[in-house]
């Protein structure tokens, strides 16, 4: 195991932290309740880190996640990630979410076929469920069949999945249509 360093940094929906090491970014911690809280889970996840001024490369990471969240469409598959410890069924998984853009969404069922089974779709969200680069890897662009939110894992839960959605502009199926919200207009009966 290599020495990995971690920093908080702010962003639109709450201060966040990030952990490195020498391969490249190993964690992203979306926000807790407060920054002691985002502070204590950090640790938890990784206790050995210490707390350090982020690289060059690392605060290219900062600055990307920081625009993404203002909701700027920014491209985060540049940054080196430390797969270290991640089984290679999650990193295939994370490889092709990687791949989802801003504003985009995809399906777990679709990832499975992606990957050659789409009998995993359920595997494929037990993987997302443990990412440990979330928006780095934007598990929160993959949906349930049919557009439905489906589970998430970060604090806040669906709720935060659906804010982050919401930012980068995209649309689930559990969102109300423009003429969804229209009252209802009795039609009048015909004769005959």
């Amino acid at each position: 195991m290599t020495s990995q360093s971690f920093a908080l940094f702010d962003t639109a929906i709450g201060r966040c932290g990030i952990v490195w090491g020498e391969h490249g970014i190993a964690g992203v911690q979306s926000p807790e309740r407060d920054e002691a809280a985002t502070r204590a889970r950090l640790m938890r996840r990784y206790p050995d880190a210490h707390e350090a001024t982020p690289s060059d490369d690392v605060q290219r990471a900062i600055d990307g996640i920081v625009a993404l969240l203002a909701g700027e469409r920014r491209d985060l598959t540049a940054i080196a990630l430390d797969f270290d410890g991640v089984p290679e069924f999650n990193r295939r998984v994370y490889d092709i979410a990687r791949t989802i853009p801003p504003g985009e969404t995809l399906t777990y069922g679709e990832i499975a076929t992606k990957l050659g089974d789409r009998s995993v779709a359920r595997d494929v969200g037990t993987a997302l469920g443990q990412n440990p680069f979330p928006l780095i890897v934007p598990c929160h662009r993959v949906l349930a069949a049919g557009g439905k939110t489906g589970g998430f894992s970060a604090p806040g839960g669906v709720k935060t999945k659906l804010r982050l959605l919401s930012i980068e502009g995209a649309r689930t199926g559990e969102e109300p249509g423009l003429f969804d919200k229209l009252p209802l207009v009795a039609r009048p009966r015909r004769r005959g």
